[in-house]
């Protein structure tokens, strides 16, 4: 199960990762879908932020546990509220990306506590 953990939480960081640069980069795709879902571009950079921390938190979690379990909920919240987003503004496109991260983070979760 740890094997699986690790390969899952590394792919994870590396979608996140890859998400976080975006945000920091802010290409005009981005910053238009973030206007359409009702998001300031200032808020970009706490986003990225954010994303980071959780790809830290689920390598991290390699080694502590209790953190790779804090990372995987983190992440978890992180992308209900993006699925939440999207549906409130009638982004039908945009929400299922979000929800398969969400399933997987919430897989993630649970890969943890089972290996602790």
């Amino acid at each position: 199960m740890f094997i699986t953990y690790a390969i899952v939480a590394a792919l994870m960081s590396t979608v996140l990762l890859a998400s976080a640069g975006a945000k920091f980069t802010r290409p005009k795709r981005l910053v238009d879908q973030m206007s359409t879902l009702g998001l300031p571009s200032t808020v970009l950079p706490l986003l990225g932020v954010a994303q980071i921390a959780g790809a830290g938190g689920l390598i991290a979690g390699f080694w502590w546990g209790p953190l790779g379990i804090a990372a995987a909920v983190g992440v978890t919240l992180y992308f209900v509220g993006a699925v939440a987003t999207h549906l409130r503004v009638g982004d039908y496109k945009g929400a299922p990306p979000a929800a398969v991260l969400t399933a997987v983070a919430v897989a993630l979760v649970a890969l943890r506590v089972a290996t602790l």
